[in-house]
């Protein structure tokens, strides 16, 4: 397995699942070269118990998922600096963006809507939900990349299509 081939086999397949959850551009490149320098310190140690393509899948989601907590937590400190410290307006707060390709503008603030509120999903929730839902990938699939049987992905992608219903109705009810 050549670490080349595999980088240009996969790397529009991870740009775009990165993209898919922290809808910014410059952090899925960041979260994508995150990803390449994983598997090529890894690459030995692959043992072909399943696919490279879930894998990769794999090492992207949680290499995802580690970046938006990350990136979390320097949130709460540097909001925590700021009730402390009165020199701390010199931290940066980053403000929510969003910055993601193929969204025109019309559709933006409907989708910023949407992606908040999946965002707002407990991991394996949210994970099950974009694979499913903007991945494309059947339960089956989507089981294999996470680990879980075909009955606990299913059950996984309900509770997040339920539980993002539930928070777009409240947040349309607070519009009114």
């Amino acid at each position: 397995m050549n670490f080349e081939e595999l980088y240009h086999t996969h790397k529009t397949l991870v740009f775009n699942l990165s993209l898919q959850y922290v809808q910014n551009i410059e952090d899925a490149e960041e979260i994508t070269q995150d990803v390449f320098v994983s598997i090529h310190q890894s690459l030995h140690q692959f043992n072909n118990n399943s696919s490279v393509k879930t894998w990769i899948y794999r090492i992207t989601i949680n290499k995802s998922l580690d970046f938006i907590k990350a990136k979390q937590r320097k949130k709460r400190f540097s909001y925590l600096t700021s009730l402390f410290f009165e020199d701390s307006n010199d931290l940066k707060h980053d403000s929510p963006t969003f910055n993601h390709p193929g969204v025109q503008l019309e559709q933006k603030e409907a989708t910023e809507t949407i992606f908040k509120h999946i965002n707002e999903l407990v991991d394996n929730q949210k994970t099950a939900l974009i694979l499913s839902k903007i991945e494309g990938k059947t339960h089956a699939e989507i089981a294999e990349i996470m680990g879980l049987s075909y009955k606990a992905v299913e059950s996984l992608v309900q509770r997040a299509k339920s539980n993002l219903s539930k928070k777009l109705n409240t947040n349309e009810g607070n519009k009114k």
